[in-house]
């Protein structure tokens, strides 16, 4: 009788922990296809499970899948990162990625950011612009084309030969024009920015200083030309008389 007593209180303990076992299990598969606010939730989450995260979000927050390793982990954030666009819907706000060659973006069709290697032309990513336009590698989009312009010419300089205005009959003047708008890579050239022509020397007496080599010869020549001059009127007028 003893040893009956005895079997029978192994036998209910041995189904007492079969049926916590059970217990325990139903418990973890309720977890894990019915998922609800727990303690190992982050902040943001509205619902979560352990192994894939976030499930939903609290109001106004965006849901976003992040890839760790081979696994999507579901994440709660304020905005979308770089490379997604966010869309509000009743039920959820999520962010979606965009496209290869973009970014970031404002939403599926509309880049504002390329990848390098492309350029960004009417919120699209372009590996070459459409004609008329090129390539800016500065800010990595399409841009006009810019031609060079020039001011218009200023007056010619005095004439001038070795740096001296006077005591010459022939020289140079010049004039100047400047670069109002420098051309971009494919733009017209500038044209020349200054002219050289050949001008006739102002006739003047020389100052001080200023007079030329060949000018100081014919001042002396003129002076020897007017001396003897005088002398043949004088002569002139002594054989009349």
């Amino acid at each position: 009788m003893h040893l009956r007593l005895i079997s029978c209180f192994f036998i209910i303990l041995n189904f007492m922990e079969y049926i916590g076992s059970q217990n325990a299990s139903r418990g973890r598969r309720q977890r894990r296809t019915h998922p609800n606010v727990s303690q190992g939730c982050q902040g943001g989450c509205a619902t979560c499970s352990d192994y894939n995260g976030c499930l939903s979000c609290k109001p106004r927050l965006f849901f976003v899948l992040e890839r760790i390793g081979m696994k999507q982990i579901g994440v709660c954030l304020s905005s979308c990162p770089s490379g997604y666009y966010g869309t509000r819907y009743p039920d959820i706000n999520k962010c979606t990625k965009c496209k290869a060659d973009c970014d970031t973006c404002f939403n599926k069709n509309f880049c504002t950011k390329c990848k390098s290697g492309f350029y960004l032309h009417l919120g699209k990513c372009l590996d070459n612009c459409p004609e008329g336009l090129e390539a800016s590698n500065h800010t990595m989009e399409c841009v006009n084309i810019v031609h060079c312009e020039v001011s218009e010419w200023n007056p010619w300089s005095p004439c001038t030969k070795k740096g001296k205005t006077c005591g010459f009959k022939r020289g140079t003047e010049t004039r100047v024009r400047e670069i109002i708008q420098h051309p971009s890579a494919k733009g017209n050239l500038c044209p020349p920015t200054n002219e050289t022509r050949k001008c006739t020397v102002q006739r003047k007496k020389c100052q001080k200083g200023e007079r030329g080599k060949k000018g100081s010869q014919i001042q002396a020549c003129n002076k020897r030309s007017w001396g003897s001059n005088i002398k043949k009127l004088v002569i002139s007028f002594l054989f009349f008389e």
